[in-house]
């Protein structure tokens, strides 16, 4: 038998059963004078759980005494129990640990009188001493246990119930709905949010999908072939060193920021973007972080992702006049024809300094656009379609600046 109780004379446990009435009587007084925490009325659970747990405390330690020690983990059932309650209650563990050393004191003076009552010699005394407060030492850590694993569940409900509104988000949703998903889950609604669209991540430095330290408020559905986070305020949360690491890491993808209701938007258009990231070389399937990508700087460029088959068709039809062309000649006019298209049909200088050539070859350019696309050029219909097709050519989301990789949202895009 392990434990100092081993050592103690086992009639011994006879004699402290008699007083055990009295003695959990005295400590649950003793506990609620002082022990502010416990000072209420010993009503309902909370009651139970601590009457209970004293008049089992002292049982067990007769028995232990006896030699008949239980080793069922089950027997500290009723200890793991006040730990959970503490916890429930709101309380760390503070109170109840108090309440457990003053318990062992409190067993400890009325089982010192009991043990010179029936002849236990000094030697016999200190062994008692010392099976008290072992017993009170398993009994609390028990209940460190309880505590422990209370949290761990607590948790893991508030990780079901952000999932749960993880997926909501995503979908649109509004209202009701939203509002009583985002109470379970602990999260305040924001007035802007952006979604961010990760690579997936490399087999070879998986962590199993972890947060590693993202600020509580940011939700994150990181396992899986389309990895995201979902990020309130983005003006102070995209700032957040771990958020930035992450980005930087996973090639975040940041959709522009919107109200709650519209979080699937941005999440789609994050993801639109992604996609059409050009796949560094020596990449898998997968692609590659290459840097951070702002959706507000590519507004223009979601709206042509819309629908590419519609912008293909405007592009072939209002492209045809270049068709005859070679390809370093299509590239060299067509550059020189959205420059003067985005410089609102601006001059050779315009156009020269837009393109970083000279005047004189921008102004040859221009005239040989003018002489291939003709009168069509007045149209202004023609020219918003031109500038549809000649964007979606050229179009290649790149990495945001550093300030806006960072969180520096809201500028107008160019």
């Amino acid at each position: 038998m392990t434990g100092p109780w081993g050592a103690l004379p086992r009639g011994l446990a006879a004699e402290l059963r008699k007083e055990q009435q009295t003695t959990a009587a005295e400590i649950i007084r003793e506990i609620r004078q002082q022990v502010p925490e416990f000072s209420r009325p010993l009503a309902g659970q909370f009651g139970a759980g601590i009457q209970h747990g004293v008049e089992s405390a002292l049982a067990e330690f007769a028995e232990l005494i006896e030699g008949a020690r239980n080793d069922n983990p089950e027997r500290m059932r009723v200890y793991r129990a006040l730990g959970r309650g503490e916890l429930a209650e709101g309380r760390s563990l503070d109170a109840l640990q108090a309440a457990y050393r003053l318990g062992a004191r409190v067993a400890w003076r009325r089982y010192a009188r009991v043990a010179r009552r029936v002849g236990l010699g000094t030697e016999q005394l200190v062994v008692l001493a010392e099976a008290i407060f072992a017993h009170i030492d398993e009994l609390a850590a028990a209940s460190v246990r309880g505590y422990a694993q209370a949290q761990a569940d607590e948790a893991g409900a508030l990780g079901r119930s952000r999932s749960q509104l993880l997926a909501l988000l995503a979908l649109g949703t509004r209202g009701a709905e939203l509002d009583h998903a985002a109470e379970l889950a602990d999260w305040p609604l924001p007035w802007q949010l952006c979604a961010v669209a990760l690579t997936p991540e490399d087999p070879a430095r998986r962590t199993g999908g972890r947060r590693r330290g993202l600020p509580d408020l940011v939700l994150a559905e990181l396992d899986g072939p389309d990895p995201w986070l979902l990020v309130p305020e983005p003006d102070l949360y995209l700032r957040d060193g771990q958020v930035r690491a992450l980005l930087e890491e996973r090639g975040g993808v940041i959709g522009p920021t919107v109200p709650p209701h519209q979080a699937g938007d941005s999440l789609r258009w994050a993801r639109a973007l992604r996609a059409a990231l050009p796949r560094p070389t020596g990449q898998g399937s997968a692609g590659s972080a290459g840097g951070v990508v702002d959706g507000e700087e590519h507004l223009a460029a979601l709206l042509l992702l819309a629908d590419p088959p519609l912008v293909r068709l405007i592009a072939a039809r209002r492209l045809r006049p270049l068709d005859e062309l070679t390809p370093k000649q299509r590239q060299r006019l067509g550059d020189t024809l959205l420059a003067w298209l985005q410089t609102n049909r601006g001059s050779a200088p315009d156009v020269a300094a837009r393109l970083g050539i000279h005047p004189q070859t921008a102004r040859q350019r221009l005239h040989q656009v003018q002489r291939i696309f003709g009168p069509a050029l007045a149209d202004t219909d023609v020219r918003f379609e031109l500038e549809i097709a000649l964007r979606a050519r050229n179009q290649a989301p790149g990495p945001a600046p550093a300030t806006r990789a960072a969180g520096a949202r809201g500028r107008s895009p160019d």
